[in-house]
């Protein structure tokens, strides 16, 4: 009997369900033991071949979810980053799982020692709503190409595509190798109690928090992709209009729902009235018509949306000045920038997630930098300069998860560089190698030698030993 049979045949509750699908993944994992690579590209492969099957079904489930999401968005950073990331760890899985050398120090020479990647065993996944095929996928290919089995919670508030995501991986996998569990906060809750070997969650930081603390009864690590206030900063020599072109273009990207999404502008002072009226212009150049335009995503929800639409509310009630970029319909909202903001606003306070784009005005690029240290240290910063002085001393005197230099939101995407938050913003990183690294131990182990000296310190310490000990004392 498997466990699907079992959890329809008796009436649990969710934490007692959720115990009973871990135990059949834990079994399976010390029945079998390490999975060679013809197995982990194996599972690899059912993914890719999953996700180009369901294409199709994928993009209409997200627009659904949404009310609303741009096809080639979905196409871009859903479909292409999840396949983007299978490919990689299929080509560099054999370097990755191969034991790595480790010099010895003189003293214990001739012993010898490597690092022997060995899965976790059982690697929990809570992925969110904003991309929810891809922060879903994404850390079980780094699960799976290091060899663990692994159970997925996807976010409730995308029903359609979490049910074709439990849909497509119970066709692929087995009970016993990957799974895929829906519900609401209680099933969540109970989720993040399990005792996982691993336990990545992607979302907002006060959630993060209650999850690392339920984490913590069963000393589960964890990995944290979490959110935060990533800055742009425009530096003095700045290319402006490519400047202004890249980050309309990440602020709106999925109507701003990106937790690397620029969340707010720090100009030169006497270059705000320019940076306003390109970043409206392209904004009505990007999407016309915005109310029938299929190019732009919608606000996920109701709630959301009234969320965004209270921080606009009362940035305006404390005296900010704001400027819309034509106007929408529906659960789409135009790009809208606050001019005039204070750090008491929600809107300068808390991750946007969102199309509104405060625009803070600094006197020098010190200022700027202080700005952002000022604050908690980010998921994302963006500099955008010609002049490697100032780009270099944004580099060195700021601290955040990523950078991007004249550019935003394309680190996301790059598999070769690990992707992770510092501070409030996350903690721990995958993506990549490091996400094979996340989801292994790096076993050390130590060869020692037939032929080796430990016999000179052998007790009792006579003057041999003693000098023996001075001797590497003084080293």
């Amino acid at each position: 009997m498997n466990v699907t049979d079992i959890v329809a045949r008796e009436s649990l509750a969710p934490a007692d369900g959720l115990k009973v699908k871990l135990r059949a993944l834990q079994a399976a994992n010390l029945r079998d033991g390490d999975p060679d690579r013809a197995r982990r590209l194996d599972w690899l492969g059912r993914i890719a071949a999953m996700v180009k099957e369901k294409q199709n079904a994928i993009i209409t489930a997200v627009d659904a979810d949404f009310g609303g999401r741009s096809r080639e968005e979905t196409l871009l950073a859903e479909i292409f980053t999840t396949l983007s990331s299978i490919h990689h760890a299929k080509a560099q899985l054999a370097k990755w799982m191969r034991p790595r050398r480790r010099a010895m120090d003189l003293a214990f020479k001739p012993a010898r020692a490597r690092l022997l990647p060995q899965p976790l065993g059982v690697v929990g996944i809570i992925s969110p709503w904003n991309y929810p095929l891809f922060l879903a996928l994404s850390p079980l290919v780094g699960a799976l190409a290091a060899g663990n089995r692994a159970m997925v919670k996807p976010s409730e508030f995308t029903p359609r595509t979490s049910a074709l995501l439990a849909e497509m991986i119970g066709q692929r996998f087995a009970d016993d190798e990957v799974i895929v569990v829906q519900g609401g906060p209680d099933v969540g809750a109970a989720f993040a109690r399990l005792p996982f070997d691993h336990l990545l969650y992607t979302g907002s930081t006060n959630i993060g928090r209650k999850v690392m603390a339920a984490a913590a009864e069963n000393l589960t690590p964890v990995t944290l992709e979490l959110g935060g206030k990533s800055p742009a900063i425009i530096g003095p020599e700045a290319a402006m209009d490519a400047a202004v072109i890249s980050i309309v273009r990440g602020k709106l990207f999925n109507a701003g729902q990106t937790c690397v999404a620029p969340d707010y502008v720090l100009v030169p002072k006497d270059q705000v009235d320019v940076f306003v009226e390109k970043a409206l212009a392209v904004a009505a150049r990007f999407y016309p018509d915005l109310a029938n335009n299929e190019d732009y995503s919608a606000i996920v929800n109701q709630a959301q949306y009234d969320r965004l639409h209270d921080m606009l509310a009362e940035a305006e009630a404390k005296g900010a000045r704001v400027l819309a970029a034509g106007s929408g319909s529906g659960r789409k909202m135009p790009l809208t920038i606050l001019l005039e903001t204070e750090e008491s606003m929600a809107v300068r306070r808390e991750e946007i997630f969102g199309p509104l784009l405060p625009v803070i005005p600094y006197t020098d690029l010190g200022a700027a930098v202080a700005h952002v240290n000022g604050g908690a240290r980010p998921l994302a910063l963006y500099v955008y300069d010609r002049n490697r002085d100032n780009i270099d001393r944004v580099l060195r005197e700021t601290i955040s998860g990523g950078v991007v230099v004249n550019d935003s939101l394309l680190h996301a995407g790059v598999e070769n560089l690990p992707f992770g938050g510092v501070g409030l913003s996350g903690m721990g990183q995958y993506h990549g190698r490091e996400g094979f690294e996340t989801f292994s131990k790096l076993k050390p182990v130590m060869y020692q030698s037939r032929l080796n000296g430990m016999w000179l310190l052998h007790p009792p310490y006579g003057a041999r030993a003693k000098g023996l000990i001075n001797l590497l004392l003084k080293r």
